[in-house]
């Protein structure tokens, strides 16, 4: 059995972090970090958690948790808090925020607006997407959730496409905001609405342009629902590649990524509550064009989900165990 010590705990990320470690057959909770809830029971943040059949510590500050020589780590803060992360001299740390995802401290000065303050340990991290790039060492940062859907879809495609003109068109429930309230997310802001945001702008962009290896257009869009991604992929293929078998080759032994059957769409509602992946493929009848749509769910495969997987991965377990790959017929 393996510890593992949650930093953040009480944001959606921490929380669904936490509901895959009570679940998980080889993890046990070393410690809950919270400076919202310190020194409060686990219940009070969600009432069920007095039902677990797994003990569930009471909240400790953050800074008191990572006294807690876990073996892994998850650090679920902002950006911004996490860069300033000093990280334990043993054991694993998965960050799920943006704070360790790029190399280079200009990307945080350009894209997340403020100054990397460890920018000299950055190197130290590694980016790691389970089913193509796992973890190797110990500090891991986790994938962005806009940035996981689309490399899914397109690293396996790389050589076979137009790298010049590919278009992500993508849309992700509000829960991606976090939980901190802002105004943009406010229910009044949300419901009954649909608008793109941060249009040329936002931080997973050079995330996504470093992992496939060239530049994308990119534009997310906010649904007027809790969660769920979807991201579609327009590219055009080279001397008639046939996209769905390369994606079908990459994802043979991947059990938390599906690529669907002909004709079949990729849908939130078989995604959500979940950590897997669809992938659909449709060629367009007017263009040259390929159109290749990826659903997860954001705090599932974009977030808790891919987390546990590194975190297994480098504890040498399983990749997928503990998680979520299917939800209910409804």
């Amino acid at each position: 059995m393996y510890s593992a010590t949650i930093i953040g705990a009480s944001g959606y990320s921490g929380q669904e972090t936490l509901d895959r470690i009570l679940r998980h057959p080889e993890l046990e909770l070393a410690a809950l970090g919270s400076d919202t809830y310190a020194g409060q029971p686990a219940s009070s943040l969600d009432p069920r958690l007095a039902r677990s059949s797994k003990p569930v510590p009471a909240f400790v500050t953050n800074a008191d948790a990572l006294t807690s020589a876990a073996d892994v780590t998850f650090l679920c803060q902002g950006h911004e808090t996490a860069a300033a992360f000093e990280p334990p001299a043993n054991g694993i740390v998965v960050d799920l925020s943006g704070a360790h995802r790029s190399n280079d401290p200009a990307i945080y000065e350009q894209w997340y607006g403020f100054s990397h303050p460890r920018a000299d340990e950055l190197a130290a991290w590694t980016y790691a997407v389970p089913e193509l790039t796992p973890p190797d060492g110990r500090l891991i940062a986790n994938p962005g959730c806009y940035a996981i859907a689309t490399i899914l879809a397109l690293a396996p495609l790389a050589r076979a496409i137009e790298t010049s003109g590919v278009v992500v068109d993508a849309k992700s429930g509000v829960s991606g905001a976090g939980r901190v309230p802002k105004d943009a997310s406010h229910a009044g802001a949300v419901l009954d609405n649909f608008k793109p945001y941060r249009v040329g702008s936002h931080q997973h962009e050079p995330e996504i342009a470093s992992a496939l290896g060239f530049d994308i257009c990119f534009v997310p869009h906010l649904l007027p629902i809790r969660r769920g991604i979807i991201a579609t992929c327009y590219v055009v293929p080279r001397d008639g590649a046939d996209l769905r078998a390369l994606l079908q080759a990459a994802y043979a032994d991947a059990p938390a990524v599906d690529v669907l059957p002909e004709g079949v769409l990729p849908e939130l509602s078989r995604v959500q509550q979940t950590d897997a992946t669809e992938l659909g493929v449709f060629e367009d009848q007017a263009t040259d064009r390929v159109i290749v749509i990826a659903a997860i769910d954001n705090l599932g495969k974009g977030a808790a989900g891919s987390a546990i997987q590194n975190a297994n991965i480098a504890l040498g377990i399983e990749p997928t165990t503990g998680l979520r790959l299917s939800g209910v017929l409804a």
